[in-house]
């Protein structure tokens, strides 16, 4: 493309001189403006949000600060596959990790451990530190929701269920409602369920492949990220959809594997985009509000190459 020369009011009319003074403005201010969908690697995290993510997939497993302008301020490798986590309001992390041996682990800022229940079960991934401070921890194979207190000591045991054999697949994160019931995303089925502590299904929403999260809302509905089929969903009690958002929503965030979602202070939803066989293409992570427009993007592709959980510090 051939460079834009201006003229200077000595040499061109002033008329055609403001004229393309007032384009080359335009021009400035429209590249600060985000549109309402994705842009691509120009847009950054705002001022103000700092995020904390799980690298996962042909990049290394590791645990990824951001500051607000989408920089890396702070890593740490977990013990092994960590792909869930927590972040806690002192600082700490807590998360699930998926090797030999398998469990779930509290560190500070600096990586030290504080906490730590080594699970008997096959594999581990999701966890919840509760208000009481026990720790909820979906374990797989056999798929049921172990409260521990912060000794360690199992004090209840919820089984779940789910149709999936495998148990990698069997249970993703889960969380305790406020009527105590345990909410569960099952992944491997496509599946979310909420039982009782004994483990009665007492609502499920099916259907959604690899599933991830399902967090319950204050007006009783329920948000579910539904993985491969690259959409966040909000459903009733009853079962109807609510609202949701699909790719089609905003092609360029290139949507493929949705893989978590927080609902932040502001009614908007933070998105994580695991770009799973589409390393270097489209959005990593996205903030949505529910008129769907896209606030703000993170593509940065030369920092990680794909994620599994992001989070937004503060909320």
């Amino acid at each position: 493309m051939l460079p834009l020369t201006i003229a200077s009011p000595s040499t061109a009319p002033r008329s055609r001189f403001l004229t393309l003074r007032r384009l080359a403005t335009l021009v400035a201010l429209a590249a600060l403006v985000p549109s309402g969908g994705a842009r691509g690697d120009d847009l950054q995290p705002r001022p103000g949000r700092r995020l904390l993510l799980t690298e996962y997939g042909q990049g290394p497993n590791r645990f990824v600060e951001l500051d607000a302008a989408g920089k890396i301020v702070w890593e740490f490798a977990p013990p092994s596959t960590a792909v869930i986590f927590q972040a806690l309001p002192d600082g700490h992390i807590l998360f699930g990790y998926g090797g030999k041996p398998t469990g779930v682990r509290e560190i500070t800022a600096r990586g030290e451990t504080v906490f730590e229940y080594v699970s008997p079960s096959t594999q581990v991934f999701g966890c919840e530190r509760l208000a009481n401070g026990n720790t909820l921890v979906a374990e797989q194979g056999p798929c049921q929701a172990v409260e521990v207190d912060p000794q360690g000591k199992i004090v209840h045991v919820t089984p779940l269920f789910t149709s999936h054999a495998d148990p990698h697949l069997q249970v993703r994160n889960v969380h305790k409602i406020e009527s105590g019931n345990i909410l569960a995303a099952h992944e491997g089925e496509g599946a979310v369920r909420e039982v009782s502590p004994e483990g009665k299904v007492v609502w499920e929403y099916t259907g959604v492949e690899n599933a991830g999260d399902a967090q319950r809302l204050p007006n009783g509905n329920t948000l579910i990220s539904c993985g491969t089929q690259k959409r966040v969903l909000e459903v009733t009690p009853g079962g109807a959809i609510a609202w949701e958002f699909t790719a089609a929503d905003a092609p360029d965030l290139n949507l493929t594997w949705i893989s978590s979602i927080q609902q932040l202070k502001n009614g908007n939803i933070l998105v994580g985009n695991f770009l799973r066989g589409q390393e270097g293409k489209g959005a990593h992570a996205f903030e949505v509000t529910r008129d769907k427009k896209v606030v703000w993007t993170w593509a940065d592709h030369s920092q990680i190459r794909s994620l599994t959980t992001v989070r937004a510090l503060g909320e």
